[in-house]
């Protein structure tokens, strides 16, 4: 006799949960994407110029980030290189490695996109200190940081 297994019924609050939590994404997609093309630049551009702006990264290790082929982030970095908002440097650790990074350009193209990001801001402003603090604890303990 074969054991048949049920998929456990989610409740309401948490499918509510969830759909919110899709609702703040789409919304941070959409407003990051209408920010990227203020800059004139694709989604998938600043993203990578974000990446770069917190630290220089190896192109296999900017594809890990960035959930792609490393040949797609070879192009990415050849068109942000051609606008002078990144550049490729010898790794100092280990000479064969290419490093990707920010251009003083890039860096404040990067702080600027990051600084017209206004959708979670405001409605995180509603919030005390310690509702944010809260959800940020929480937010954590979901990503398990």
């Amino acid at each position: 006799m074969a054991t048949q297994k049920t998929t456990p019924r989610i409740d309401p609050l948490t499918l509510e949960v969830v759909d919110l939590i899709g609702t703040v994404v789409a919304r941070y997609h959409e407003e990051y994407e209408d920010a990227a093309a203020e800059h004139a630049l694709t989604g998938a551009q600043a993203r990578l110029l974000s990446l770069l702006s917190l630290e220089p990264l190896p192109m296999r290790r900017l594809a890990q980030k960035l959930k792609c082929e490393p040949s797609n982030v070879t192009g990415i970095v050849d068109r942000l290189e051609a606008r002078g908002l990144v550049e490729r440097r010898p790794d100092p650790n280990d000479r064969r490695v290419k490093l990707a990074a920010t251009t003083q350009e890039g860096r404040r193209v990067a702080r600027s996109l990051r600084d017209s990001l206004d959708f979670a801001r405001e409605p995180l402003a509603g919030l005390s200190a310690a509702e944010r603090e809260s959800l940020r604890d929480l937010l954590r303990r979901m990503v398990g940081a």
